[in-house]
């Protein structure tokens, strides 16, 4: 069991409970695709890199703020993501359902595995999986963006409680993880509990990088049908980028060239500036700006599910 610290340091990194025994009625299995809400697709909330980050991320895009303040584990990642991808999905599947959903859900690890495309899960799987559940308790939000009607004042975590249940061999010693129970935050069970921007996403999205990801999320919220253009800048936001600019865009044309984003293609575009731009010294800037269009492989509507 991972080592809780003082009730006093409200930003320590939370304690994924690690219990033995038959506890609980699983809501697993997921059946059809992987569903996420829109405000979890559209914006920043997990950090790129594959290694723990440490600092504090901040990030406004227009009049949207998001503060992320990482737990001893570091910030929850875009792989860590995945978990909130499958409750998100349980949820919009007990809705539908008619059924009436509460913020604890629980289930099995090899369903999550099993959706999640890992076909024989081996033990650094399982230790990654619940090192991803105590970065997704530890990380800390802070945000503007309101669902339910309501914007959080305070700070909150996506987890607010997670219990991982493990198999007890014959010697009595532990066997390989079975049941999880968790805890979803209020800020994102009103999105989908009220809300209902509910979209599928691509079989295909759990063998792309972070940055294709994210990438695909956005292009998935708003090409509705047809083409979108953003400028590179406010793109790099979206996307969550925190290092430079030459490398972000070097990357998206790798993206363009390898064009294997599933159901969307990507294009990057420079155009001269509608108005003359000027440096500190008065020197005419006479770069150019970089447009990144997303286009939809067969021109049909996203897919989203209908509210019940």
């Amino acid at each position: 069991m991972i080592e809780r610290r003082p009730e006093g340091d409200v930003m320590a990194s939370k304690a994924v409970v690690v219990r033995q025994g038959n506890l609980y009625q699983p809501d697993s299995p997921l059946r059809g695709k992987v569903r996420g809400e829109r405000s979890v697709m559209d914006y920043p909330f997990f950090a790129l890199a594959k290694q723990p980050v440490q600092k504090e991320l901040h990030f406004t895009i227009g009049s949207a703020s998001i503060e992320i303040r990482p737990s001893a584990a570091g910030i929850a990642t875009m792989y860590d993501k995945e978990i909130i991808l499958y409750v998100a999905s349980l949820m919009a599947q007990a809705k539908k359902e008619g059924k009436t959903v509460e913020q604890d859900f629980t289930f099995t690890a090899h369903d999550f595995f099993r959706i999640t495309g890992v076909a024989r899960p081996s033990k650094r799987d399982y230790d990654r999986f619940t090192d991803a559940l105590e970065r997704l308790q530890g990380t800390q939000i802070r945000t503007n963006i309101q669902t339910g009607s309501k914007i959080e004042k305070g700070w909150f975590s996506w987890l607010s409680e997670a219990t991982a249940e493990y198999a007890v061999l014959p010697n009595g010693e532990q066997g390989p993880l079975r049941v999880v129970q968790v805890r979803l935050c209020p800020w994102l069970h009103r999105a989908i509990e009220k809300d209902g921007h509910i979209y599928h996403y691509h079989h295909e999205y759990f063998r792309l990088g972070t940055i294709e990801r994210r990438l695909y999320e956005i292009a998935h919220c708003h090409c509705d049908g047809e083409a979108i253009e953003l400028p590179f800048e406010i793109l790099a936001r979206k996307v969550g980028s925190t290092g430079s600019a030459h490398r972000f865009k070097q990357h998206l044309r790798s993206v363009e060239a390898d064009d294997a984003l599933p159901e969307y293609k990507i294009s990057l575009r420079d155009v001269l500036p509608a108005e003359t731009r000027y440096d500190s010294r008065g020197r005419r800037i006479g770069t150019p700006d970089t447009m990144v269009m997303f286009t939809p492989r067969n021109r049909q509507p996203a897919a989203q599910i209908e509210t019940a």
